[in-house]
């Protein structure tokens, strides 16, 4: 679905540690908070009107995931987390929508920061920031605006598909997150559509204007993928090392499966970056090319008219005593000679192939 591009803007400096300060674009949407609150048998889901509505979650036997859209209602995510005793350092990383990819590790629960990627509707990638907390029975995600790739997921747990409902809340984050990126795979794709259909236009000769802004608008946007998504292996790698027993044995293999899911994203991106950085060898190939034809035929023109300017220039000296100046047909002599060496020079450089 086509949203606004969010713009980006830098935390303010010399602010004291564990500050909730938003540091994205100011939203005039409300805040949404949805509640998925399940069992095997049971599953309620509901649209939260208030913050205070959320904390009748915090010690519930069922798994609990509380959805919040919104990160510049900073007061209501900080009364969230005052609730379910998170860190101020990690509130304060959940509004600074600057964050690389990473996770943290406390007593009770797990910090996560991934990088949601989508293309907006003027076709530039944007990279939106969700943030996880994965707790006993329950998960809390965070992110910037409303509309995300969770959709199949919400399904699955309404209508009692797959493991999600029989699993603990660290199954819940896999799906999460693995929903996320495999998200990466479409834009990858189209990504890869575009570098594959510049590489055409450019072999075909179908060159824009423009082309050289155009190859740099791409490896804008691969190094923007690229540093989304490479610090997230180093956060599989802590998931599968860490001892916390917030995430189960056999919730490790699922989460071994997205780590393979990133590796071949992360081939792909190295792929199409190397395509990339080749396009703008192959556009100055292109353009010398072209630049090399003009020449020839210029040097080809040059040559064949280098002759017949010296009949020409000698001709018309006009010395009284000149041979063949009385001739009767000396006009017409000099014309075709003239016209044999042009037939001449055009058949020989035929001949050569350069023409």
């Amino acid at each position: 679905m086509p949203r606004k591009r969010i713009y980006r803007s830098k935390k303010k400096l010399g602010q004291i540690p564990g500050s909730v300060v938003y540091t994205g674009e100011r939203s005039k949407s409300k805040l949404v908070l949805e509640a998925f609150d399940y069992t095997k048998e049971n599953c309620t889901e509901k649209e939260l009107q208030s913050i205070e509505e959320s904390f009748e979650f915090v010690h519930s036997d069922s798994v609990t995931w509380l959805n919040i859209n919104g990160l510049n209602y900073v007061n209501d995510i900080e009364k969230l987390g005052t609730n379910y005793n998170i860190h101020p350092l990690v509130m304060e990383d959940i509004v600074n929508i600057a964050q690389r990819p990473k996770i943290d590790e406390y007593d009770d629960y797990l910090f996560v920061v991934l990088k949601m990627l989508y293309y907006d509707e003027f076709k530039t990638i944007v990279s939106e920031q969700v943030s996880f907390i994965l707790g006993k029975n329950y998960v809390l995600t965070f992110q910037e605006a409303e509309g995300d790739v969770f959709d199949a997921i919400r399904d699955r747990i309404r209508h009692a598909k797959g493991r999600v409902r029989t699993m603990d809340a660290d199954y819940l984050l896999y799906t999460l997150i693995d929903a996320i990126v495999d998200h990466y795979f479409g834009v990858i794709e189209v990504l890869g559509d575009k570098i594959e259909d510049f590489e055409t236009k450019i072999f075909s000769g179908q060159i824009e204007e423009d082309a050289s802004r155009s190859i740099q608008e791409l490896k804008r946007e691969i190094l923007r993928v690229r540093r989304a998504i490479f610090p997230l292996r180093e956060v599989l790698n802590r998931i599968e090392k860490n001892e916390s027993n917030l995430i189960h044995a056999k919730t490790l293999t699922y989460f071994r499966d997205i780590y393979d899911h990133l590796i071949q994203v992360s081939e792909n991106i190295d792929i199409y970056r190397e395509m990339i950085w080749s396009l703008m060898d192959m556009y100055m190939t292109t353009i010398s090319n072209k630049m090399n034809e003009v020449m020839k035929v210029l040097t080809i023109m040059a040559s064949i008219f280098i002759p017949l300017t010296f009949i020409a220039g000698i001709y018309g000296m006009n010395f009284q005593y000149m041979p063949e100046l009385q001739s009767k047909y000396g006009y017409f002599v000099v014309w075709g000679v003239m016209v044999l060496i042009f037939l001449g020079l055009l058949y020989y450089f035929k001949r050569k192939k350069w023409l």
